[in-house]
């Protein structure tokens, strides 16, 4: 009796096993056939329209044979400098992305014919004349209807430009209120409060426009730093340009994405830019460690804080690498890895002509272990 029971028991446990691991084998499959995106590597550069068709072939050829996949030219926003590239660079397999100064306008020969299109400082100087840090610091006010006209009608143009994956959006921000703590001395600054002759905007458009909504003159508030509803008037400014941006480049079936600060909350303090309230499909966020004297894993800790505050949003996330700090092709390595194991879903080197053949490997190596 007691032998027949242990029969028994043994094929009861056998007959367990087999469809626990058939339920494994399943399980398994299941997973598997999840797909996961493609990790994606990008490079920001700008156009020379003396350079050759040729050159440029073989230039997107070197980047794709290195495991670039997506390249964001910056044309100066001229759509038929970017019709001549784009077919050359799909040619090869590489996305185009348009890539366009947004709010900061330098050299915009129909916008400097309007002197009153441009924004203006808390001590009444305009960035027309007078352009804080450097000289091609000329913002243009983003709440003026013919101001932020004239961007959006730049954004369209390229938007209608065939083959492009998106109309990229570079300064879509106010001039800097606090510069990177790495860049204060450059300029010989102390920031340790908002000074006045980098707090914009201040126009008669601007000021009248808060009044009406709030009853009082940003002129006359005693500490502006501290108050909310006009920090916030100009956050909303810059989500309103965004937002009418993605309108027109969704109807022209192609995506927004953006240059962005490093996550968040910094670009909120830094430069009135609150990148995770916005309607856009993908941010770049210039994750720029040498810019805030931070050291490479700053990179995974900044793209970790960005990825986390866009949860609740279908973007993503592309960390920007600024190339000048690194030494190495196994540093660079490592700040992939870091965008990697945080939640990116793809890096963008500043810029082309400083991917160096060292880094270039770098990448090619990194973009083969993730095939494994």
């Amino acid at each position: 009796m007691k032998t027949i029971h242990l029969l028994f028991t043994i094929l009861f446990l056998s007959i367990t096993a087999c469809n626990q691991k058939k339920g494994d084998k399943q399980e398994i499959a299941e997973t598997s056939s999840i797909e996961i995106p493609a990790f994606e590597f990008g490079t920001w550069i700008t156009s020379n329209k003396n350079k050759s068709n040729e050159d440029y072939a073989a230039e997107f050829k070197k980047y794709k044979d290195a495991g670039i996949d997506e390249v964001l030219i910056n044309t100066g926003t001229d759509p038929i400098e970017l019709e001549r590239l784009v077919p050359i660079a799909t040619k090869v397999g590489l996305k185009v992305h348009a890539w366009i100064m947004a709010v900061n306008r330098p050299g915009d020969t129909v916008a400097l014919k309007h002197p009153e299109w441009y924004q203006v400082s808390r001590d009444g100087k305009s960035c027309h004349d007078t352009r804080p840090y450097v000289g091609y610091y000329q913002w243009l006010c983003p709440t003026r209807e013919a101001s932020r006209n004239h961007i959006l009608g730049l954004v369209e143009g390229l938007a209608k430009v065939d083959g492009i994956e998106s109309v990229h959006l570079d300064y879509i921000r106010f001039p800097d209120i606090f510069l990177p703590i790495g860049l204060l001395p450059k300029y010989n600054l102390v920031q340790d409060e908002e000074l006045p002759e980098y707090d914009f905007c201040y126009c008669d458009v601007c000021v009248e426009a808060f009044e009406n909504m709030h009853h009082k003159n940003p002129r006359e508030i005693k500490n502006t730093a501290i108050d909310m509803e006009w920090k916030n008037f100009r956050l909303n400014a810059i989500k309103a340009l965004v937002d009418d941006a993605y309108k027109i480049v969704n109807k022209n079936n192609k995506k927004l994405t953006a240059a962005v600060f490093p996550y968040p909350e910094m670009a909120d303090h830094m430069v009135r830019q609150r990148w995770d309230k916005w309607d856009i499909d993908e941010v770049y966020p210039m994750i720029y460690h040498s810019f805030y004297n931070e050291e490479i894993d700053w990179i995974g800790y900044a793209t970790k804080q960005g990825v986390a505050d866009l949860e609740a949003k279908n973007v993503g996330l592309n960390t920007g690498i600024y190339l000048p700090p690194f030494t190495s092709g196994d540093e660079l390595k490592e700040a992939i890895r870091l965008a990697i194991d945080n939640g990116a879903k793809g890096v963008t080197f500043f810029d082309g002509p400083a991917l160096t053949p060292e880094y270039l490997q770098a990448i090619k190596e990194v973009k083969a272990s993730l095939k494994l």
